[in-house]
């Protein structure tokens, strides 16, 4: 069962592999959990088998937020069961989930910034190919996921925009800055033909393979320009997400232009931003006000 619900959320949702990976791992946990106190069919579960895997999970000493992302698995598998008829009641109702603390994400200042993106070496393929999707991440604040999934063809330095794929599959169009498209244009025409080893499957960004770059190529890249740039701050792919949506709220930009950039279903989602921009205004206002 837990199978056929991967495939459907694959199918019919349309979900990234990483968000149906996560899926499997939570609802495969939680089957072992109910095999291990006797209960060996889903019907046979119930409200108190799934309050006692949260409580087992919180023993263990799961982040809040871990528990969360548990029983939003557990609910939408339950949900799924219901679909198909093979329950009766939904065990997950009037469930709350724990509370969870909402962590700033953690951003670079314009001037860490403009360290990291000089950081690469410029005459090398590998080093156009660096510098284009630092620039090229930090002009459009797309996921990480996003970025290496790009092809040749999603990029348009004509019009200076590229097209993407998120969450859901759901397309969505996003401006491309000066540096951007400069540095975008130079791995195309100086960088990409060098590292590619044998039939052009489209990818944009290559390894030294050849084929498309991976998350983790990624992960290790900016961490290693991290260093070089002198930045002391813990660095994760997503740190120029987040300073890419912190800037613009800072220079005035729409929160609902900024949504629509980062590709969020939710506003409130994209509202945390305008907690971190309203936590360095006071941190800027400690700092420098005579009477602060």
């Amino acid at each position: 069962m837990i199978e056929r619900f991967i495939r459907y959320l694959a199918i019919e949702k349309g979900l990234a592999a990483n968000t149906l990976a996560s899926y499997q791992k939570d609802l495969l946990n939680y089957a072992a959990f109910l095999e291990r106190t006797g209960c060996r069919e889903w019907q046979e579960s119930n409200r108190h088998h799934i309050v006692s895997y949260l409580s087992h999970l919180q023993k263990m000493g799961r982040a809040p937020a871990t528990v969360s992302r548990n029983l939003a698995s557990i609910r939408s598998f339950y949900h799924f069961l219901l679909r198909d008829g093979l329950l009766d009641a939904d065990p997950t109702l009037h469930l709350d989930s724990p509370k969870t603390d909402k962590r700033l994400p953690r951003v670079l200042t314009v001037e860490e910034v403009e360290r990291l993106l000089a950081a690469p070496e410029g005459r090398t393929p590998s080093g156009l190919r660096d510098r284009a999707m630092l620039e090229v991440l930090y002009a459009t604040g797309i996921r990480v996921s996003e970025l290496v999934a790009l092809n040749v063809a999603d990029l348009n330095l004509n019009m200076g925009y590229l097209k993407c794929y998120g969450k859901g599959s759901k397309e969505r169009i996003v401006p491309l800055g000066s540096a951007a498209l400069e540095a975008a244009g130079q791995y195309l025409s100086r960088g990409r033909a060098h590292l590619l080893k044998g039939p052009d499957e489209g990818a944009l960004f290559l390894n030294h393979q050849g084929r498309r770059l991976t998350r983790q190529g990624f992960w290790k890249i900016i961490k290693k320009y991290a260093r070089a740039a002198g930045i002391q701050k813990a660095i994760t792919p997503h740190t120029l997400r987040h300073s890419f949506a912190t800037h613009l709220l800072e220079n005035g930009a729409d929160l609902r232009a900024v949504q629509e950039m980062l590709g969020h279903a939710d506003i409130s989602t994209t509202q945390i931003y305008t907690h971190v921009t309203q936590s360095r205004l006071k941190d800027v206002y400690l700092r420098t006000h005579p009477r602060a």
